[in-house]
């Protein structure tokens, strides 16, 4: 038996089931009908409810955050966050050609420019060393902040990611962009319930956005939230997301151009029956990833695991093969037969969008491109 005959098998007793394994499937054990049915018998199903309450103040105590905005989405929710940091049509903004579409995307949204900077290769994430390189070598810093010097253009904002859930290193990150005096914001999409050095992930930058689609560790359906420290910016966050519409008793009077982007309360309820079970969702990802780590240690493999002074959600699992053809070989026998498995996600730069954009070298970034695999990773 080869070993990725062994891995099949393996994975299917994990889950108990020799039918098809899919990536990452929800978990509905709460209150998840309770709650959908009280909000259809309150007759308030749309953007406005109780629950759209209750998710925001649950999401402000799971992030330690002062603020917490309910979003239609995560994707929704990164392209308000970095209107609320200052990004204005022309500027750039630095971010990871390792990511979900959705990350490259909320830059243009605002007609910025993604510049893409590499990763490193411990978290898979923004690279505080690249950036600084690339900022030393191709900006300048001037009174207002960044400019790139090939370009002209202002470095608005720098947009991390935490990669299928592990941190990246903030400290380091957070001290580069105070310097050249850019906001950090993190796309904390996938890292619901990780913490960098005891602090959760979204809480340490400027602000932090959270995605809640169905193959995320906590679902609403579709649903995003931004979180912040900074009330002001929050309550600016709330009124954009919600029209930008002014307070009145009847009369509809909106001063600048907002956004449809509101939660549903049936969204909220579901979150809300979700986000109950958080602990106990994070405490069965954490049981599976060790048991996967201890498997493919006996293998040869090398299984992702999350760096020092983190703690990670373990959203999807990894793992890391010798080279493109292993990789190759992995995702075909496993999809073939009946175990889902997806590779990471083709860079931005050569997507047809983004082919011009301005990058670095991005060697780990296409080292990391030809042998991450993603695993089954639900809760089960």
């Amino acid at each position: 038996m080869t070993v990725i005959d062994s891995t099949i098998s393996f994975i299917k007793e994990q889950y108990k089931s020799q039918n098809f394994i899919p990536l990452h499937v929800p978990h509905f054990g709460g209150n998840e009908k309770k709650y959908l049915l009280e909000t259809i018998d309150s007759t308030f199903v749309s953007s406005v409810g109780a629950y759209v309450d209750q998710f925001e103040i649950m999401m402000q105590g799971i992030t330690q955050t002062q603020k917490a905005v309910a979003v239609v989405n995560g994707t929704a929710g990164i392209q308000v966050a970095l209107r609320l940091a200052g990004v204005v049509k022309g500027d750039e903004v630095i971010t990871q050609a390792l990511t979900f579409i959705a990350t490259a995307n909320a830059i243009v949204y605002n007609g910025a420019i993604p510049v893409f900077v590499d990763v490193d290769l411990d978290t898979m994430g923004l690279s505080p060393t690249a950036l600084e390189q690339f900022l030393v070598e191709n900006a300048e810093l001037r009174e207002d902040g960044a400019y790139n010097k090939n370009t002209g253009k202002k470095i608005s904002a720098c947009l991390p990611m935490h990669t299928f859930g592990f941190p990246v290193h903030m400290d380091a990150l957070l001290a580069v962009c105070t310097t050249w005096k850019i906001a950090l914001i993190e796309d904390a999409a996938e890292s619901l319930g990780s913490l960098y050095k005891g602090k959760p992930t979204g809480s340490l930058g400027k602000l932090g956005v959270f995605s809640f689609n169905g193959n995320k560790i906590v679902t609403s359906g579709g649903g995003g939230a931004i979180v912040t420290n900074d009330v002001s910016l929050g309550a600016k966050g709330k009124y954009l997301t919600t029209t930008a519409k002014v307070p009145h008793a009847y009369e509809f009077v909106h001063d600048e151009v907002g956004y449809n982007f509101r939660m549903p309360n049936l969204n909220a309820a579901l979150a809300c029956a979700q986000l109950e079970q958080l602990d106990n969702f994070l405490d069965n990802k954490r049981k599976l990833a060790k048991e996967y780590e201890s498997f493919f240690a006996a293998n040869g493999i090398n299984f992702r695991t999350e760096t020092p002074e983190t703690k990670a959600n373990y959203w999807l699992m990894c793992v890391e093969l010798e080279n493109k053809v292993e990789r190759d070989l992995f995702l075909e026998t496993t999809n073939a037969n009946g175990v889902m498995t997806r590779p990471i996600w083709q860079l931005m730069y050569r997507l047809p969008m983004y082919a011009h954009c301005q990058k670095d070298a991005q060697h780990n970034a296409e080292f990391l491109e030809e042998r991450i695999v993603n695993i089954p990773s639900s809760v089960r």
